[in-house]
Order: C-alpha cells, then structure tokens, then sequence
C-alpha cells in the first residue's frame, strides 16, 4: 500500500453499460453503448487534485455531479496486448471521483469529439494498492466490493464494483489497441453502478433517473458549492482499502485555487 501522487500520463474511462442504460431509459436519450466494444475517452492528465482537494469549479448552474469509480494505473502496456496478458500490467488500484459537469455532458457527445467541458479535474483516493493486497475481492480483473458514496453526511449509495461489462483486462486491450500505454497511465472502471437498485448510486444523475420512474420528477439536486463528497470502499473488516476521497466542492477564485494547488 502507498500514497497515489500525481502521474503526468494517460487518464482513460468508459463509460458504464448499467449507467448509461438507465440514463438513457429515463430521459429518453439515445443509448450509445455497445456490449462487444468498451464506450471509452481520454480524460485530461495535467491536473489531477487529492483525495482532500478541494475540488473548484467555476458555476453551480454547471450541474455538478459526482462519480465515484475504481480505476488502475498500468506500466508500459505493448500495442495489441490481450485482455488476459493486460492484466499482468496493472501495478496499482485505487478510486477515483470523476467530477462531471452535466450541462455540458450532452452537448459536447453529440459532437462527436468527447468531453471537454464536461470534464473537469479528477479526484483520487490517497492511496492506492497492488492488486495482491486486495485478496478474493479482485478476481478476473473486477474489485468485488461496494463503494460507498455520500455527501453532506447524508448516503447516496454503495453500489457493487464487480457489475463491469468489462474486465479492466479488456480495457487496457481496447485502449492499447492502436498504441502503446506508457508506464504510469490510468484506466477508469466509469461509474460504478448495480443492478441492485435497492444499493443506491454512486452519481446524482443516476439517482435523478431512478426518481423520474418512482416519482415522475427529479428530487435530488446537483452538488451546490460548500458540499461535501465521502467516497470509501471497504474490506471485510470495515477498514478503508484505499483511505477516503474527502473533498468539498467550492468557487473558483483565482487566488484561492493557485494557493491550494501550489
């Protein structure tokens, strides 16, 4: 177990099929995913905040959202790897809150060139661990326990990791297919998501989507600034496998955000 810093490489996530399936039914949307071949884009790998951030974004009326996922980080991956001899190249695990602005989530898809926007600074865990100090709970290249996500104290979930379409295996063989991934480079699981619905969320939207079928309208807000975001996974002892993403999400000052990244 070690302390995650900074890597200057490759952020790549997919997007969930459990996800993006309810997103879809929910608000009549166009489900894009395809179960033969991971929905996946790269993120940006210059500014990556810790676990206590403090996440700042410019606007509430960004609509923003967390997404709590696990992700891995792989040394110098070969072009063509297999999805078995992929996971031979996973080096670390850890989490990860992929911060999303959704009032430009679907803009920015239709275009056709990815997110942008929609994107901003991801948040890690502030540790991350080898695959063998995780025991029975990675198998196949899946972590088979819950993550827990709340904010402002209050529960939002705790979805099951072990519901990826795809092994990271896959993953790492989907994204090397047409190059070689650098030592260093992060692999993201997308949003953890259960079919169990009675497990809640581990993003806003999705837990607004599963409002709009109960009650016919959303009830849950996007983050607001001065909220708090708890994401943690734990073993069977209830001890924290990667520490605890602990941030709050506040207003861009420039002053401010150029001291707390310094």
């Amino acid at each position: 177990m070690r302390p995650f810093h900074e890597h200057r490489n490759g952020w790549m996530r997919r997007l969930s099929a459990l996800h993006n399936e309810l997103i879809s039914r929910a608000w009549g949307t166009p489900n894009r995913f395809d179960d033969r071949v991971p929905l996946m884009y790269q993120g940006a790998s210059d500014d990556m905040l810790p676990a206590h951030g403090p996440s700042y974004l410019p606007d509430e009326a960004d609509d923003i959202d967390l997404e709590a996922e696990v992700a891995v980080v792989v040394d110098d991956v070969p072009m063509g790897v297999r999805a078995d001899a992929g996971l031979e190249h996973i080096k670390l695990i850890m989490l990860a809150n992929d911060v999303s602005l959704r009032a430009y989530g679907r803009r920015e898809m239709q275009s056709g060139f990815g997110f942008l926007q929609a994107k901003p600074s991801t948040v890690f865990s502030p540790l991350a661990v080898t695959p063998d100090e995780l025991g029975r709970a990675w198998q196949r290249g899946r972590l088979l326990r819950s993550v827990t996500v709340r904010v402002n104290g209050r529960w939002v979930g705790s979805p099951n990791a072990a519901h990826m379409t795809f092994s990271f295996g896959e993953l790492i063989a989907h994204a090397a297919r047409t190059r070689r991934l650098r030592a260093g480079t992060i692999i993201g699981s997308g949003t953890v998501s259960d079919p169990d619905r009675t497990a809640g969320s581990a993003t806003i939207v999705e837990l607004q989507a599963v409002e709009k079928f109960e009650y016919g309208d959303v009830r849950t807000p996007f983050l607001k600034f001065g909220d708090r975001v708890e994401i943690e996974m734990l073993d069977e002892s209830g001890v924290p496998l990667f520490g605890r993403i602990d941030h709050r999400v506040l207003k861009s000052v420039a002053d401010a955000e150029a001291t707390s990244h310094a």
